[in-house]
């Protein structure tokens, strides 16, 4: 595997905006200012709450297939590689992780197997879309931690996507998580959220390597981040941190990241989280405290690291 040096581009953007001029732009300072090889798009497939059976795709929250189609083709114009990761998100806000049903079947009671149909019709709109437009890699879905022992239907999903996708498969797995999955002999890369406290890189890295080797897998990071909050970098899986704005932490966690997986050469690179799909004025980035990078201290140090790579 080609080491990936990746950002996600505007996850979850909604209908009719990957169409803009903006967008366009904002892609083009990514490729500039980074150094970045890999664009990460993340389509976003919709359920009412953890319990709801039906995922949807074809709202307004969801890009179209014509926007994305010319996306990414925008994208290859410019020489970045493109990953397509369709990601289920909840209507009620509730973290896609607690997706989760009874484990055998209940009259009247929402059911694995529906929620598994209609996953993997998600998946496989958008398998045939990455495989039309040359997508260089398919990641099937981000953190469904609720929903990882279900093996057998894990494995038809995956099963399902390579018979209209060529090319690499991988899943994204929760941070905490990569040990429980049992089925990635099914993919070809695993990959899983580095959201790791700064100081604790090198015993998850420990323990994420005894994975790796027992199955064998090239492996990366498809989301990987810190808020530019003060205390963000020490809980960066927490989006409700609240605090005064820290760039210079959030600078200071991906030093500690990249320091520390430069020791590990299994680690097969990044998928940085984020950059927004519309950019704010470079005066006003350093007060704001999401995970975005622009025009933030983090920035340069993604950019010298990538350079390097």
């Amino acid at each position: 595997m080609k080491f990936i040096k990746g950002i996600t581009f505007a996850p979850f953007i909604g209908r009719d905006k990957l169409y803009k001029k903006e967008t366009l732009q904002s892609l083009d300072a990514m490729a500039e200012r980074t150094g970045a090889d890999t664009v990460i798009l993340v389509p976003n497939g919709l359920q009412d709450t953890p319990q709801s059976e039906i995922i949807d795709f074809h709202s307004e929250a969801t890009v179209s297939d014509e926007e994305l189609e010319s996306f990414i083709a925008y994208a290859h114009g410019k020489g970045l590689r493109v990953a397509l990761k369709p990601t289920v998100n909840c209507r009620n806000g509730t973290w896609r992780a607690h997706i989760s049903f009874f484990e055998e079947d209940v009259p009247c009671e929402p059911k694995w197997i529906n929620w598994f149909s209609s996953y993997s019709k998600f998946q496989c709109h958008f398998a045939r879309l990455a495989e039309k437009t040359g997508c260089e890699l398919f990641i099937a879905g981000c953190e469904m931690v609720q929903s990882e022992h279900r093996e057998e239907e894990w494995r038809r999903v995956i099963s399902d996507i390579r018979k209209v996708y060529s090319g690499p498969v991988s899943y994204n797995t929760d941070k905490y998580q990569e040990h429980n999955v049992k089925w990635w002999d099914a993919v070809d890369i695993i990959s899983s959220s580095g959201y790791y406290p700064i100081s604790d890189w090198e015993e998850q890295l420990d323990r994420i390597e005894k994975v790796v080797k027992s199955y064998d897998k090239p492996f990366f990071f498809a989301e990987c981040g810190c808020m530019s909050v003060k205390g963000s970098n020490l809980v960066p899986n927490d989006w409700s941190v609240k605090g005064g704005p820290d760039p210079e932490g959030q600078a200071c966690w991906y030093r500690a990241m990249f320091s520390a997986c430069e020791k590990r050469s299994w680690v097969g690179g990044y998928g940085v989280w984020d950059w927004c799909g519309r950019l704010a004025p470079l005066t006003n980035t350093l007060s704001c405290g999401g995970y975005g990078i622009y025009g933030k201290p983090a920035e340069e140090v993604i950019r010298e690291f990538y350079h390097k790579k």
